[in-house]
């Protein structure tokens, strides 16, 4: 089986159906949706998703076997940008100088 090395609570996984493990594997509707982990057991993950029903909005619990999971990679961007602004900010202080960091709109 080709699971993830280690899932912590609270990453950020991404939901993909891998039709070769046919236990653990999440409903259809849940495909490439992404939640968060609040459960760890030894060969399965329990996964925190929104989904939408008619008006509402709900927090549904899944528990999924490791197959069926990836870590995400949505929060990579975010993190890089975060870690960049740092640095120009800290540059900015160091010369006494105002430095914008904010996200530039793309016309």
């Amino acid at each position: 089986s080709s699971g993830i090395n280690a899932e912590y609570g609270g990453d950020i996984v991404d939901i993909k159906g891998c039709g070769t493990v046919t236990t653990g594997m999440p409903y259809k509707v849940y495909h490439g949706k992404t939640g968060r982990v609040y459960n760890v057991t030894k060969r399965a993950v329990g996964v925190i998703v929104i989904k939408r029903v008619k008006g509402r909005i709900l927090a549904k619990k899944l528990n999924l076997r490791v197959e069926h999971i990836r870590h995400s990679k949505c929060r990579d961007g975010f993190l890089k940008r975060v870690k960049e602004n740092e640095a120009v900010k800290k540059e900015a202080k160091a010369s006494g100088e105002n430095e914008c960091t904010r996200k530039a709109h793309v016309n």
